[in-house]
């Protein structure tokens, strides 16, 4: 089969529009059911020019979900530009007919045009958040049916992120960008096939607010299809029990009596506390039509130019920029990476992370739901420059999808609408004018920042935004191996950025990085002796920060070693560096002196029993 790559190229003019709303995560219930196609895919790779016509070419198979690139020996496969595909076979059941039928995908990178059957049945373009459609018409029932996903990765001035296509003199086309991190593709997120009744319930809205030791849920269900219905909403607690119901409206408000409220992990001794908000649809006999289930803790969240709160307590962000990103998987789902990735995270005492620089897989935001972990969500919009009409768009759409995905989440308390764009030109100004309005035009319940790294006086970003975010680099990118103006630097730059906008501030990324098992007295950069001492003059500078209440909390770069020229991390292979011992002494410290929280025990090794005495000798 012969494949036109330029065809590819999705146009916002030219997708098969996917729902803005009805991004409701499939769950199996007493009217709907969930086939999952995940597993192994027929693959193949279009071994041709971007730009001209190209042919298959089958190296066996695919695991979905992940990122192709590194699952093959090949480097073919690795450094691929342009398309590839995946193929299956698989079977609905003669039970189905009569439903919807809808196909879901947590993601593809970065773009996708799927055909069922030989027909084109949906076209997305923007990795990282899930897209659906009704494919009912394209199916067979009782019967194998036939899916290809054709995958595009090529990355443009115009796509989210942006990127540039470069031919090298060996006449291979690589693809250049801006940002720091392996531009992992493919189908790395669960692929799902589920039913629901011809009327269903297609979308869910839920604000949270508190009146004293009453929780107050604000909400709004849409509801598609023809048929005559009556509605039930109830609460249930986490132990299944019904605690408050309104059968009269589907867009009302329902209050929780001695509520039991979302905490963060740590400032609470039982964080992650969550309700499950049900609908259900009757037909005129009283049968049930449709029913869903949707988690949500309670919370409420206040900011102004000085502070940011959440149940009236102030937040002290104590966390990590991260990536999805693991050996041989790359950005593919992995809930055991999952698991682990959390238990480091409470093991170091930290309550919080930026989903950099893109949004992260659901299953994970689940766990950071539960868990009590903070989130500042974030869009794949990264170093954004040659700010067009069409990027303008493109951008808009990403940050709709995400906060359509997202909205119901206690544990994402802001938005980020960039990772250091170029903000310091002047068509900035317009532009994320515009960026901003339109997520506050989405949800006004959480503030909203744009991670940057320019400082105060070359900005055109801050002042549209509620809380600064600062990535700063002394002593690493910018003055590389100057242990002793990391502490002046980092508080100038904190003090300028409020006194410009009057607005809280956060450091969202600072790090240097160190080679695991280096060592160097006296220290350099990238030993780990280096590392050590640069954070530590970093958390001098926090502190005399943090006597400022302006000051809302610090992320280090990064979490775990991903791919790139440059790794910044305190976990190799999720293995705890020396770095990570010291941060945990900073993490759980502040949680002892902010919330009263107990230290772990094996905080501190055991070194000495009692005092010695010195003696001189003269």
């Amino acid at each position: 089969m012969k494949v036109v790559l330029v065809a590819c190229i999705l146009s916002l003019l030219h997708l098969q529009q996917c729902r803005a709303l009805g991004i409701l995560y499939p769950k199996s219930n007493p009217v709907r059911e969930i086939q999952s196609l995940d597993g192994l895919w027929k693959f193949a790779l279009v071994d041709a020019d971007p730009e001209e016509e190209g042919t298959e070419d089958y190296i066996n198979l695919m695991a979905v979900p992940s990122s192709y690139n590194d699952i093959s020996t090949d480097r073919k496969v690795r450094d691929h530009v342009g398309v590839v595909i995946y193929e299956r076979n698989f079977f609905v059941p003669e039970s189905w007919q009569g439903r919807i039928i809808w196909l879901r995908f947590g993601s593809v990178t970065y773009s996708a045009d799927v055909t069922i059957n030989g027909d084109t049945a949906l076209e997305h373009e923007i990795g990282h958040t899930a897209f659906v459609g009704d494919v009912t018409k394209y199916l067979k029932f009782g019967a194998n049916n036939h899916i290809s996903v054709e995958v595009y990765n090529v990355l443009t001035e115009v796509t989210i992120p942006q990127g540039v296509l470069v031919k090298l003199e060996s006449g291979r086309v690589k693809q250049n960008h801006s940002f720091d991190y392996f531009n992992y593709a493919g189908i790395d997120r669960p692929v799902l096939l589920y039913t629901t009744p011809q009327t269903y319930i297609d979308d869910i809205t839920l604000r949270t607010t508190i009146d004293g030791t009453t929780g107050i849920i604000n909400y709004q269900v849409v509801v598609k299809g023809n048929a005559t219905y009556t509605s039930k909403v109830t609460i249930l607690d986490e132990d299944g029990r019904d605690i408050a119901t309104n059968e009269k409206t589907l867009n009302g408000s329902i209050v929780i009596p001695n509520v039991n409220l979302w905490w963060p992990y740590l400032m609470d001794p039982y964080p992650g506390y969550q309700y499950t908000f049900r609908v259900e649809l009757f037909d005129e006999s009283t049968a049930l039509l449709d029913t869903y289930d949707q988690l949500f803790g309670v919370r409420e969240l206040s900011w102004d130019n000085t502070s940011f709160t959440i149940n009236g307590k102030s937040i002290y962000m104590r966390g990590f920029g991260r990536h999805e990103d693991a050996d041989i998987h790359g950005k593919g789902l992995d809930l055991a990476m999952a698991l682990r990735d959390y238990s480091l995270i409470q093991w170091i005492g930290a309550n919080s992370y930026r989903t950099s620089h893109y949004p992260y897989a659901e299953e994970v935001m689940d766990l950071a739901d539960s868990l009590g972990i903070l989130i500042i969500d974030e869009p794949p919009a990264d170093h954004t420059d040659l700010f067009s009409d069409q990027l303008l768009e493109n951008h808009k759409r990403s940050i709709t999808e995400l906060i359509n995905r997202d909205k119901n989440r206690p544990s994402v308390v802001m938005w980020s609408a960039a990772n250091e764009p170029q903000a310091q030109k002047e068509e900035a100004s317009d532009y994320f004018k515009e960026i901003i309005a339109h997520v506050k035009s989405l949800d006004k319940t959480r503030p909203v920042t744009v991670a940057n790294v320019n400082e105060a006086e070359n900005d055109y970003s801050g002042q549209y935004i509620d809380i600064i975010s600062m990535n700063i680099y002394t002593g690493w990118l910018q003055h590389d191996g100057d242990l002793d103006v990391i502490e002046a630097k980092a508080v100038d730059v904190a003090e300028t950025w409020h006194k410009t906008h009057n607005k809280p501030v956060i450091v969202t990324e600072y790090g240097a990085d160190s080679l695991e098992g280096y060592h160097m007295l006296p220290s350099f950069v990238w030993s780990e002796e280096y590392q050590n001492q640069f954070m530590s003059s970093y958390f001098r500078a926090f502190e005399r920060l943090r006597q400022e209440e302006w000051f809302l909390g610090e992320m280090i770069w990064n979490f775990a070693d991903f791919k790139t020229p440059e790794s910044i991390s305190l976990f190799s292979y999720r293995q705890p560096k020396s770095s990570a011992f010291l941060m945990r002494k900073r993490y759980w410290g502040l949680a002892n002196e902010l919330d009263n929280v107990s230290l772990p025990e094996d905080l501190e090794n055991f070194v000495i029993g009692k005092p010695t005495r010195v003696r001189h000798e003269l």
